[in-house]
C-alpha cells in the first residue's frame, strides 16, 4: 500500500465531508451552519490543494482545477461571513443562504474531484 495515495485520498474524501456536513441543513437557517465547520473545511481544502501540485497528468490538471474552484467558493463564503458578521454588523440571517450557496458549489467541485479520482484509481488498476 503506497501510504502517499492513503494520505492523498484522505485528504480528498474529509475536504468532501467536511464541506457537505457545513452545507447539511436548512439553508436560511443560521444554526444549521458552524463557522468552525467552515473552517475546517476550509483548511482541509487548501491541505488537498498543495497535495495535488506537482502532478503533471492530464488528470492531475483536473484535480488541481477543481480544488482550486472549490477553494476560490469556501474562501468567498468565508469573506461574506465575516463582511456581514463584523463589517456591518447585520448579521447572518439576510446572508446565510448566500455563505451555503457557495460553498455548495465547493461541494460539487469537490464531488468531481472524488469522482475523477476513482476514474484514476481504476484506470491504475487494469
Amino acid at each position: 500500500m503506497n501510504r502517499e495515495k492513503v494520505i492523498f485520498g484522505f485528504f480528498i474524501i474529509l475536504a468532501l465531508t467536511l464541506n457537505f456536513g457545513f452545507v447539511l441543513g436548512e439553508i436560511s437557517d443560521p444554526a444549521h451552519h458552524h463557522e468552525y465547520e467552515l473552517f475546517a473545511a476550509i483548511v482541509v481544502n487548501l491541505i488537498a490543494t498543495v497535495l495535488k501540485f506537482g502532478d503533471r497528468s492530464q488528470m492531475g490538471a483536473l484535480l488541481l482545477a477543481t480544488s482550486l474552484v472549490a477553494d476560490l467558493q469556501l474562501v468567498a463564503a468565508a469573506v461574506v461571513w465575516t463582511m456581514v458578521e463584523h463589517v456591518t454588523g447585520t448579521g447572518l440571517d439576510g446572508a446565510i443562504a448566500s455563505i451555503v450557496s457557495l460553498a455548495a458549489g465547493a461541494l460539487l467541485a469537490n464531488v468531481v474531484s472524488v469522482v475523477l479520482l476513482v476514474i484514476e484509481t481504476a484506470r491504475t488498476h487494469r
